[in-house]
């Protein structure tokens, strides 16, 4: 299994990422979102870990 990114590093991506999104503004975030996502999944070279990571993000969007 891959390494895991530490929690300091993980609230960092967080970071960028909601600052990403205010920079490109409620418009065009759904689309960059997209593309993020895509991008990220172009460097995981194991499908099942895409797909695990999308069935962690599906959970619980209503709490």
């Amino acid at each position: 299994m891959a390494e895991r990114l530490q929690f300091d590093d993980l609230e960092r991506a967080f970071d960028v990422i909601a600052d990403a999104i205010d920079q490109v503004g409620e418009e065009h975030e759904t689309l960059f979102l997209s593309k993020l996502v895509l991008a990220l999944a172009h460097r995981i070279s194991d499908f099942n870990e895409i797909e695990a990571a999308v069935e962690t993000a599906r959970r619980d969007l209503d709490t």
